[in-house]
């Protein structure tokens, strides 16, 4: 898996779960998914990603998007 997979498939995970955490704990979970949307706005303007800084440290494959 490369990098803009992993960052594809770990905002969805944070999305989902937010959304789930908000219906079952308390609406305040949505606050993470407004997070996670930014993050993701942000990132395809500058191509700066917190998270594919990781992935790449965890041994990800460079993808096209994340250098």
């Amino acid at each position: 898996m490369n990098v803009d997979k992993a960052v594809l498939a770990f905002a969805g995970c944070v999305v989902l779960l937010s959304v789930a955490l908000a219906h079952y704990v308390s609406p305040w979970w949505l606050l993470l998914t407004i997070f996670a949307g930014a993050n993701m706005l942000q990132a395809s303007f500058t191509g700066f990603c917190p998270a594919a800084m990781v992935f790449k440290k965890l041994g990800c494959k460079s993808g096209e998007a994340f250098r």
